[in-house]
This record gives structure tokens, C-alpha cells and sequence, in this order.
């Protein structure tokens, strides 16, 4: 038995409509990060210089030295970005959630004096803008929780969201095992928030993006001039405004840097973007702690078995009942490769089905034999299980006339005798008279078709018992 974590279903299909305040097509969360000052440099006893998101092509890490020109540009962000997109911010009036590396945000006082004053959120950005791939689960714990305490005596507050970025495969775990924080953003995989069970609490997730994301003006392929950001966020915001507007409502999340974003050439299209949006009715432009605070109260999580989780007693009784009189089925499915993306009915009925596909000719002709008759003896007899008697019922078979009843014996026997198992047909499908003009033409096939198709019924009828299920 192997479970495989990841999860790749998601909302599946149907994800739910994120009703946000006032009836909002779109909620868009401006992420600002602030980084300068927490990045890598000997000055801040790190190995080398930084490399990474800046103007420069191309750029190395420098061992054991300072790089000038690295520094002089992550110290644009902080003198001159941070202060434009504030103005920016400000003058609209636009709540700005901020990503804060601690040891930055420590070495910026007046502009977190700004942050305060705006009313922004001021989040989590960990302890250093370093690299933490290769960093060990104690030091990362040890860093987390230094970067809790930072932030609290910078900023006067705790930091309620947190967002690492250059995280390693520990992160998300390591932040919820703090049980600290309102939401955590380790993740780009939705375009809404959703729930994580993680050390026995439930934890909110709120995904972020690198693609709306100014950091591809320092990233090949990216953006070179600020009209290119422009129409990207402007064709991002219309896709999910236009699902909004047909009840599909999501989470738009732009990424910003003060040395980035923060220039001349570049903030010109940031601008456009916000003319644009603010144009549109129904946009909700919110803080992370706000979005958090209404997915927390309008969807709250929602606990339930998981099929992934059970053990095998449980999986195999729990889905003994999916095709007729097969509990090994079930026990087997549970040894597959199960995940979240196996929590549903299309996930089920994927295993059980496998299962079934690959027994074997004779494992998959006693699985036929296990079905009744369409209105047979054991219908009459009120010896059928409790799905074959609701599915018989729906089609109408457990109401038949004498005539009826007479012709379905006499196809049956027909039936049986060629092929050697009962006719199997998903009757939610049909109705008397389609079931018929199925058995009559069906009678028709030689034994191998037959047999196929009888199985493509089986797995059909599993199907339905197992959308008929609260999974």
C-alpha cells in the first residue's frame, strides 16, 4: 500500500463559488514584498553576495564578497520603489498585504512606520531572503520562530499570514505546526483558498502566483517593458472577472517588489492596471487577513472520511457494496497508489475499477454472475440487495404487468442461456422501453462483445452507487 500526497484534484469540476462581501465578481490581494535588507550578503553573515530578482543579467553570487552593484539596486527598492508604490497605494486607497522579511523590515523603520500608518498587513516573509532547498527541518524551525519574534518587536504586532517563498519541501508543514497563523501562502496551485489538515488543525492556504508576478521583469521569458504587465494582468483580471459574473467567483493575486515594480518604466503599467480594475463593478480589493477572514466564516472546513485515510477494514466495507457481492474488490483497490485526488467518486471509482479491468476473465465473469436478473425471481422474492431494488425501482421494474413480467422472463432465459450470465444494464440510464430495445439488440452480439459491454455496465452501475455516496 503507497499513498501518494499530492493533490491533484483540488475543487474538482465544481468549485465553489467564493461569495465574496457585496456580491464581488473578483477579489484581488496586492502582495507587496519587502525584501531589501534581508537578502543575501557577507554584511548580514551569509557565504556570498545575492543573485537573485534584480536588474542584473545573469547575475552569480559573489563568495565571501560584497556585491556593490546588487546591493545599490535591492537599496533602490527601499529608498526610492518602496516609497512610489506607496503613494500609489495610498492616493487610491487600496488595502496592500506585505510580505516582510523580518531582518528587512528591522532595518527599515520609517517605511514600516508607513506600512502602520496605511493600515496595511504587514505578513510574514521569514526570517532572511534566502534559499531554504537545502536548510534542515530544526534550522528552518529555529528560523521560523526567530522570524515570529522579529517581527513582533519590529512591528509591534505578531505576523498573522506567512508567505516564505524560497521554501523548501518542509515549509507549509513546518509554519502550520506553529499554530500561528491565519493563512500561509507556500502555494500556487488554486485560484481560491482552501484547507490543509495539518498537526491535527485545520489550516487555511491562500495560493500565490509567479506569474502575475513583476518578478518576471527579472526572469526569462518575462516582461521588458510595463504595458507587457499591463496586459497581462489586464487579460488575467477579464478571464476571472467573466467567471465571477457566471457565479464561479475567484482570488486574483499580483506580486509586487520595490525594486522591481518600484521603477519609473515599470510602475506605469501597474497604474494602468489599477485604472482598469477600479473601473469594474463588483471588485473587492482586499488584504490576505481580510480574504481569510471571509473564507473562515463563509466556507468553513468541512470534515469527512476520507477515502485515501481509511484503513483497509474500513475502505472495503465502506465500498463492499459497489459491484454486487465483490468485497475483494475494494480490499484490493485499497493497495493501489490512493491520494486526495482518490477522495471522491471519480477518484473510487477509478480504483475500484482497475481492480476489476485487470482480475481476470474468470475473477470478472463470477463478478456478472454476482447480479441478478432485471426483475426476476429474487426482485419478486424482495431478496435483492438494497441498490440493485432502488436501481430496479427507478426504472420503473418493480411495477411490471403480467405481460411484462412474462417478457422479461422469457429474455432473460434467452439471455442467460447465450451467454451464460444475467443481463446487466445501468437502469438509471434508461426506462422500460430503452432497457428492452437493449436487451433485444444485445442479444444480437456474439460472447466477446457481449462480455464487454456487460462489464462496461458493471462499472457503470458502480458509478452511480458511488455518486449516490457522500465522498
Amino acid at each position: 500500500m503507497t499513498r501518494y500526497p499530492r493533490n491533484m484534484r483540488g475543487y474538482g469540476r465544481n468549485a465553489p463559488d467564493a461569495a465574496w462581501p457585496g456580491g464581488a465578481k473578483i477579489a484581488i490581494s496586492l502582495v507587496l514584498n519587502y525584501e531589501e535588507g534581508g537578502e543575501n550578503s557577507i554584511l548580514h553573515g551569509d557565504a556570498a553576495s545575492e543573485a537573485f530578482l534584480s536588474d542584473i543579467a545573469g547575475a552569480a553570487q559573489w563568495p565571501g564578497q560584497r556585491h556593490w552593484n546588487m546591493e545599490s539596486i535591492y537599496e533602490y527598492g527601499a529608498r526610492a520603489g518602496f516609497w512610489r508604490l506607496h503613494r500609489l497605494f495610498t492616493r487610491m486607497n487600496l488595502p496592500v498585504t506585505i510580505y516582510g522579511v523580518a531582518t528587512a523590515l528591522a532595518r527599515s523603520p520609517e517605511q514600516v512606520d508607513a506600512m502602520r500608518e496605511a493600515g496595511w498587513e504587514i505578513a510574514s516573509h521569514g526570517l532572511k531572503w534566502v534559499e531554504h532547498k537545502d536548510m534542515p527541518a530544526e534550522e528552518e524551525t529555529r528560523q521560523i520562530a526567530e522570524a515570529i519574534r522579529l517581527h513582533t518587536e519590529v512591528v509591534g504586532t505578531p505576523p498573522k499570514g506567512w508567505y516564505t517563498g524560497r521554501c523548501s519541501a518542509n515549509t507549509v508543514a513546518l509554519t502550520a505546526k506553529t499554530h500561528a497563523f491565519d493563512w500561509i501562502s507556500d502555494t500556487y496551485d488554486d485560484d481560491l483558498p482552501y484547507w490543509l489538515t495539518l498537526d491535527g488543525r485545520d489550516q487555511l492556504v491562500i495560493p500565490y502566483t509567479l506569474e502575475a508576478n513583476d518578478m518576471r521583469f527579472a526572469t526569462a521569458p518575462g516582461y521588458i517593458e510595463g504595458e507587457q504587465f499591463f496586459r497581462y494582468l489586464k487579460d488575467s483580471f477579464d478571464t476571472l472577472y467573466a467567471e465571477g459574473v457566471a457565479g464561479q467567483a475567484k482570488m486574483f493575486s499580483i506580486g509586487l517588489h520595490n525594486r522591481l515594480i518600484g521603477r519609473p518604466g515599470k510602475i506605469a503599467g501597474l497604474r494602468r492596471f489599477l485604472d482598469y480594475a477600479r473601473a469594474h463593478e463588483g471588485v473587492w480589493f482586499a488584504t490576505r487577513g481580510q480574504i481569510a477572514a471571509h473564507w473562515a466564516e463563509a466556507h468553513p472546513p468541512v470534515h469527512k472520511p476520507r477515502p485515501s485515510e481509511m484503513d483497509q477494514q474500513t475502505f472495503a466495507k465502506t465500498f463492499a457494496h459497489i459491484f454486487e457481492h465483490s468485497e475483494w474488490i475494494a480490499s484490493r483497490a485499497w493497495e493501489l497508489e490512493l491520494g486526495p485526488a482518490h477522495d471522491c467518486a471519480a477518484g473510487v471509482a477509478n480504483a475500484l475499477s482497475r481492480i476489476f479491468r485487470s482480475a481476470g476473465h474468470e475473477a470478472q465473469l463470477a463478478v456478472l454472475r454476482a447480479h441478478p436478473d432485471l426483475a426476476g425471481k429474487l426482485a419478486q422474492a424482495k431478496r435483492l440487495t438494497a441498490e440493485s431494488t432502488s436501481e430496479q425501482a427507478s426504472a420503473g421494474l418493480d411495477a411490471l404487468t403480467d405481460d411484462e413480467r412474462s417478457l422479461f422472463e422469457e429474455l432473460n432465459a434467452a439471455y442467460v442461456e447465450k451467454f451464460g450470465f444475467p443481463f446487466i444494464i445501468a437502469v438509471r440510464d434508461h426506462d422500460k422501453a430503452s432497457i428492452l430495445e437493449a436487451f433485444r439488440t444485445r442479444l444480437t452480439h456474439d460472447a466477446d462483445t457481449e462480455f464487454k459491454a456487460a462489464c462496461q455496465q458493471v462499472e457503470r452501475i458502480a458509478r452511480h452507487r458511488l455518486n449516490d455516496m457522500d465522498i
